[in-house]
């Protein structure tokens, strides 16, 4: 399958020493690569207790971030978002009211609406959640958890339990619609409003 930098440009600049990992590979290792990129920011960061704000962002009241997380210049992050886990937000993202990210990269100029889950998953540049979106990161529903995902018919076994989507550049997901564990999002891709995307349907 095709690398994450197929998907999203500029990733294999931001996290060159994992450029070669497929997405359920990295996701699981969040928390410690971004503890590293932390210790490497420039003063332009004011940085406690793991979470690391770039002086030009903005952060409305009541959003909890449990670090690491690393907020890029001119963020918008709107009251009672909550960041968990591992969270990378590139430049000039924002985040609506009452959205959770955990354990997840955003890179830039992507907005994730309001009310919006975004769970173990990698979202390219200029993408837009619209109000209500989820993507879905566990199968709460199988007995055997372990996520596969599709790709152009081809499956791939990531030996995991928790991954949400890749997501490509300039892609557009409607209001109240989920992707489903595993799901591959080539750039310019379309999510109609109150879509399902389960890719296993497709093969």
């Amino acid at each position: 399958m095709s690398f994450i930098h197929d998907f999203i440009e500029q990733f294999g600049i931001v996290f060159a020493p994992q450029s070669d990992l497929k997405p359920w590979e990295l996701i699981p290792n969040i928390a410690n690569i971004l503890e590293d990129q932390i210790r490497l920011l420039d003063d332009n960061y004011k940085v406690y207790n793991g979470v690391a704000i770039h002086k030009t962002a903005t952060i409305e009241n009541g959003v909890v971030m449990k670090g690491p997380v690393i907020i890029g210049a001119d963020c918008f992050i709107g009251a009672n978002a909550y960041l968990r886990g591992g969270v990378y937000l590139g430049n000039n993202t924002k985040i609506g009211t009452g959205c959770e990210i955990k354990s997840s990269i955003i890179f830039n100029s992507s907005n994730i609406a309001h009310f919006n889950f975004i769970g173990d998953s990698i979202i390219g540049n200029n993408v837009n959640f619209e109000a209500g979106s989820i993507t879905a990161n566990h199968f709460n529903e199988r007995a055997d958890k372990k996520i596969a995902v599709v790709y152009k018919s081809e499956i791939f076994n990531t030996n995991v339990e928790k991954f949400g989507a890749l997501v490509g550049d300039h892609s557009k997901i409607g209001a109240n619609a989920v992707l489903s564990p595993g799901t591959i999002l080539d750039k310019n891709s379309v999510v109609k409003r109150l879509e399902l995307i389960d890719q296993f349907n497709k093969l």
